[in-house]
């Protein structure tokens, strides 16, 4: 019998560059919608009464569908054949919703908008990062999450000064809701491009036998592909996820940024600004970061990114003028950038090619939980004690993430793991 463990390698996945430019276009368009109206939300929240305990919430419940909606479409991902038809209802659902917020009149109102936005970005997530995963060979990984998260951001500049120019045009007290209309424009675009440019990736998986041939390509045709029952995830999956766990525990929703910059002074009329200050760095070194990381430690990458982070949440902890305010947003971007791309590479690399969408799914899962216990709890913290202890918190969790990552396992080997062997088949099944 042969032994799987010994050279069984996933066969490289046909090259789509149509699919990553269809992707990337996809996200300007998507996320220029999404930023129209996301650094404008809380002037907007003020303006209906919402405090900053009620911001968590709607910010912790909106996180909470996107962490099930994750998990489920991360196994979808592993299990469809047909997977264009979830990514491109996950970006209709997002850009049919977002303009509903221009007639929200109450924090119950917005927290619903923002649940169903978030769930549909839940739904498309897994099944679309996979299926860039299975459109480039592996040493191409980094640099085609690099440039879809590179095109994303270009719409997150986009996105503000629209906004700027719509509440210019308009002026603040009409020009937040007509943000949310515009946004519908763009919205539009981002559903165009992905049903007419995103083609469906044919895998090519590993046969879960013990024999060392590859499995035959997968029909297109029909509902479902055969996957194994349970995933077996190595260690140094496991082990980067605890980090992920520790870090997003302390990685609350950007908005409180925004609100914090708001109380030092910066007028709420400058909110898109702030945007574009942040986003304009994460563009520039999204794709430079994700081609670095074909060619060095994606998990040295990530913890370079962590401690960014902490360096740019311990300025607005103790927020000493507005300049530094405005400057840390700046640096904030290069966190983004280290740690967004090549994150998502890094996941994918670690585990066998049958398994990403599941891998994905858990790795979206359980960051999202841990964001929305980290929302609400800011919240909370903020409205008693203020803006320093909360944000300072979250300073400490990065770093601390950031050694776990410096000091833990190499993962690219597992890029050649084998599929589970006859025995682990029949364990899977006595489970069920």
């Amino acid at each position: 019998m042969a032994d799987v463990s010994q050279d069984l390698i996933v066969p490289p996945p046909p090259i789509s560059r149509r699919n990553v430019w269809a992707f990337s276009l996809t996200s300007l368009f998507n996320d220029t919608a999404s930023e129209m109206g996301y650094w404008v939300l809380p002037a907007f929240l003020r303006s209906l009464g919402i405090d900053a305990a009620q911001l968590g919430i709607i910010e912790g419940l909106a996180e909470s569908v996107v962490s099930v909606a994750k998990l489920y479409s991360g196994y979808l991902a592993d299990k469809l054949t047909k997977r264009k038809p979830l990514v491109v209802a996950g970006y209709a659902v997002a850009g049919a919703v977002k303009p509903l917020l221009a007639f929200a009149g109450s924090w119950w109102q917005v927290l619903g908008i923002r649940f169903s936005d978030r769930l549909a970005k839940g739904m498309r997530g897994a099944p679309r990062d996979v299926m860039l995963a299975e459109s480039v060979p592996k040493e191409k990984l980094g640099s085609a999450f690099g440039q879809l998260q590179a095109m994303d951001t270009a719409g997150a500049i986009i996105g503000p000064l629209l906004a700027l120019g719509i509440i210019s045009y308009y002026g603040a007290q009409f020009g937040l809701r007509n943000v949310f209309l515009f946004a519908a424009i763009p919205g539009m675009l981002a559903v165009t491009t992905a049903v007419l440019g995103i083609r469906e990736t044919r895998r090519t998986d590993v046969d879960p036998t013990p024999s060392a041939a590859p499995a035959p390509a997968l029909p297109t045709t029909g509902a479902e592909a055969p996957c194994p029952t349970k995933a077996h995830f190595p260690f140094s999956f496991y082990y980067v996820l605890a980090a992920v766990t520790i870090f997003s525990l302390g990685c609350s929703s950007d908005m409180f940024l925004v609100l914090r910059a708001q109380e030092s002074g910066i007028a709420s009329s400058a909110a898109p600004l702030l945007g574009l200050t942040f986003n304009i760095t994460y563009t520039l070194f999204s794709w430079p970061a994700g081609k670095l990381s074909d060619r060095m430690s994606r998990r040295h990458l990530v913890a370079a990114g962590y401690v960014v982070y902490a360096a740019v949440y311990a300025v607005f902890a103790l927020a000493p003028s507005q300049g530094a305010i405005w400057g840390a947003l700046a640096f904030y971007g290069l966190f983004y950038a280290l740690s967004t791309p090549v994150m998502k590479a890094l996941i994918a690399e670690t585990v066998p090619a049958y398994e990403r969408g599941r891998a994905l799914g858990l790795f979206y899962f359980v960051s999202s939980v841990s964001i929305l216990l980290a929302s609400v709890v800011t919240g909370r913290l903020w409205k008693i004690y203020g803006a320093g202890l909360p944000l300072g918190i979250a300073a400490g969790l990065a770093l601390v993430a950031a050694g776990m990552l410096l000091l833990g396992p190499d993962t690219k080997a597992v890029v050649t793991a084998a599929a589970p062997t006859a025995q682990q088949q029949e364990e899977d099944e006595l489970d069920k």
